[in-house]
């Protein structure tokens, strides 16, 4: 087990739409988005409706249908060796994108998912625990065929990824990292004294009950990328690009996710875990504490790599990238 610490790096063309076509083009995207949603379902065909001077299509998204009826959108692009990405809560694929764009120039295969009640995936009612995150990644990589996989997962996703190796195997995967992650447990115990106390994780559920869209303007905005640190620079397309994601998801989901990724114990997981796993966290992460996770966490894991970033917060895939990739891209070559 090894650990490196890193510093901070710091149509106006003049064309006339008629209104008849206007109307008729319109009436047209309503009837296609009232479709049912199985017409979007993985495999599907493209939907095209047609007007005197347009044609309107609709391409299908890529969806997979579970065991309980929920729908897991997807992106997938690309060849080559797969790499899975699992997002943090209450967020979807897209904060993956520029790690997504970043590994697929260097020829890797990217897929991520929005997990279930995030996103675009099915607003279901219940399901929001981590044997259903699981499942649903195991899902997943079935449905793709996966071989080879590398897993990565930021914050709630790396609870999801572990979960994942534990109790569906490690026959499709060849490494793992989780980044800022949950795992081991994040809430106060008896066998975990550095844990968070509940009433932490309770206030969460409150904010989010009384006033979802401020609760998720006011955690991108100070402690998830540590911009409420002296002299940071925060960035308003970032924040509201989080606070985006958010109200994306169903609030129900969110809800019940709090209590997923706080309560959820990953000791026997992380013991069970036999492929490389790269640890990496940042020092100075205010939503998952250093020293009650990424220690504990390769103190635990057979086979782990543990890298410390110096004042990283607990958004650095977003605000330190490039150093992120880098240090992905170096360990799946290695």
């Amino acid at each position: 087990m090894s650990d490196v610490t890193h510093g901070r790096e710091n149509s106006k063309d003049g064309t006339q739409i008629s209104r008849r076509g206007l109307l008729v083009g319109g009436a047209a995207m309503i009837a296609a988005a009232a479709l049912p949603a199985a017409t979007f379902a993985a495999g599907a065909k493209a939907v095209t409706s047609t007007s005197p001077n347009r044609t309107l299509r609709r391409q299908s998204m890529s969806m997979i249908t579970t065991e309980d009826g929920t729908q897991i959108y997807y992106k997938d692009w690309g060849k080559g060796q797969p790499v899975v990405f699992s997002h943090g809560w209450p967020l979807s694929a897209d904060d993956w994108d520029t790690q997504m764009l970043f590994f697929l120039k260097h020829g890797y295969r990217v897929i991520a998912h929005d997990r279930r009640g995030h996103g675009r995936s099915t607003q279901t009612g219940g399901g929001h625990d981590m044997d259903h995150y699981a499942d649903d990644l195991a899902a997943l990589t079935a449905h793709l065929d996966l071989k080879g996989a590398m897993h990565v997962g930021h914050s709630t996703g790396g609870g999801e990824v572990v979960h994942y190796l534990a109790r569906h195997g490690e026959s499709r995967v060849a490494k793992g990292v989780i980044i800022s992650a949950v795992p081991p447990l994040m809430v106060k115990t008896a066998t975990n004294p550095g844990g968070l106390p509940k009433e932490v994780f309770d206030g969460f559920q409150a904010q989010l009950a009384a006033n979802r869209a401020q609760f998720y303007y006011d955690v991108p905005a100070g402690p998830f990328y540590g911009y409420n640190r002296p002299g940071a620079k925060p960035s308003q397309g970032v924040i509201w690009n989080w606070w985006r994601q958010g109200m994306m998801g169903g609030a129900k989901a969110h809800y019940d996710g709090i209590v997923a990724f706080s309560q959820t114990d990953f000791t026997e997981d992380l013991k069970k875990i036999t492929v490389p796993v790269l640890v990496m966290h940042g020092d100075d992460d205010q939503i998952v504490p250093y020293a009650d996770s990424a220690p504990l966490s390769a103190k635990l894991l057979k086979n782990s790599t543990l890298k410390t970033y110096k004042d990283f917060p607990h958004g650095m895939p977003t605000t330190q990238a490039d150093t992120i990739n880098g240090d992905l891209l170096a360990y799946f070559k290695a």
